[in-house]
């Protein structure tokens, strides 16, 4: 089993907080406590101070679910596109199942709280949700969807998820998640082309 550093902890940390605080409510402090990181930690690790901790969670968080894609396509055994989404769609109703609804995506969590204030973060969440978008393409595309139309279907599929996630915790209910999947699974299987 992998031992992190003090600095993978905060990064991994400052990703959870964001989760549930946003990135205003997400204290430095509190991101050292909860990596259980040294004191001076932080400004060794991130001398450009919360907004570099912050830019490198959000940065993990786009590295993260692509792996996530990854995974999740690789351990289909029918490799479908709506396969696939419900695979990505049942992570988090999972979560809210066991965990409650307290936690969101730390994407949307940056930009409803700070992306206006800020362009550098703004170009974070960007390069995130391209760091997702490209891999769930390249699936898509390797199930038979033509690559232009994977390209606007990984958008959609992203977007829904999204969207989802944030009625889920709004309702306090799972009830978004199946709905996203139910209405687009046939969308998405549709848009295979059988050779």
């Amino acid at each position: 089993m992998k031992t992190y550093s003090p600095r993978e902890r905060m990064v991994f940390s400052a990703a959870q907080l964001i989760r549930t605080q946003g990135v205003s409510g997400t204290g430095m402090r509190e991101v050292v406590a909860r990596a259980e990181a040294p004191r001076g930690s932080l400004q060794h690790y991130f001398p450009g101070g919360k907004e570099q901790l912050v830019d490198e969670a959000i940065a993990w968080t786009g590295t993260y679910v692509a792996k996530k894609v990854r995974q999740y396509a690789d351990r289909l055994v029918e490799k479908t596109p709506a396969r696939l989404y419900e695979a990505l769609v049942a992570q988090w109703r999972d979560e809210f199942t066991l965990a409650g609804f307290a936690t969101g995506c730390p994407l949307v969590a940056a930009t409803a709280d700070t992306v206006a204030a800020s362009e550098r973060l703004r170009a974070a969440v960007s390069k995130a949700f391209r760091n997702w978008h490209g891999p769930l393409a390249e699936e898509l595309t390797a199930m038979g969807v033509p690559a232009g139309r994977a390209a606007s279907l990984a958008l959609v599929m992203i977007s829904a998820l999204e969207g989802a996630i944030v009625l889920a915790r709004a309702h306090q209910d799972v009830a978004p998640l199946d709905t996203v999947v139910k209405e687009l699974g046939p969308l998405l299987d549709g848009a295979v082309e059988h050779v």
